[in-house]
């Protein structure tokens, strides 16, 4: 069920908004994992993702003429306050609601354990996530085709977590920490100094 999924949400919300509290301006500004956004630019989406509804998700996919990135930029454009002190204020206000777009469960968890390491990693902030969180955010991955792409990229590899009893996939393996495999899945290559396998090479090329 849905309702499940919320307390690990909430915890990682209020993680990240505590990480986030001894950045400087110039590590607010420093470039994420995702491709054209900053560290701001990524909590401005997350807060996004905390004030959506169903409803409000489609009416504004639909302004964007169902094209995600647009869809993206422009809820960055319009929820990004002048200061990222204010965009985490305003994160901060959020934490704790219960809405989300439509989709399954899982990929509310995936949002915000993917968009915590593209925010965390390029200024050198770590976390150990719920395993199990992150368990079911590969699972996720390595069977879901739209906008992240990760049934297509790890098609016919095995992914074997090391810190982990668990393993996704068939074909040749590559191995690593379980959210290094997450990342990988979503096409990021952040973690590939940590993965190996005979897989790997395959996987580095569908990147």
């Amino acid at each position: 069920m849905a309702t499940e999924i919320w307390p690990t949400i909430h915890a990682e919300r209020r993680a990240l908004a505590h990480d986030l509290d001894a950045l400087t301006p110039e590590q607010w500004m420093t470039a994420s994992l995702c491709e054209g956004w900053t560290v701001h630019d990524v909590l401005a989406h997350l807060l996004v993702l905390a004030g959506m509804t169903p409803l409000r998700f489609v009416t504004r996919f639909a302004g964007a003429r169902f094209n995600f990135a647009r869809y993206a930029e422009q809820g960055i454009t319009r929820e990004q306050r002048p200061e990222p002190t204010q965009t985490l204020a305003a994160f901060r206000a959020r934490q704790d609601r219960t809405t989300a777009p439509p989709g399954p469960p899982e990929t509310w968890i995936g949002e915000h354990l993917v968009h915590g390491e593209d925010i965390r990693r390029p200024v050198g902030i770590t976390r150990s996530y719920p395993m199990a969180a992150v368990i079911r955010t590969l699972d996720l991955y390595q069977r879901s085709q739209p906008i992240i792409g990760g049934r297509d990229r790890v098609a016919g590899l095995t992914l074997r977590a090391t810190d982990a009893d668990h393993s996704v996939g068939s074909g040749p393996e590559v191995t690593g920490p379980a959210l290094d495999l997450v990342l990988a899945a979503t096409g990021r290559s952040a973690g590939w100094a940590t993965l190996a396998g005979p897989g790997l090479g395959t996987l580095r090329a569908r990147t």
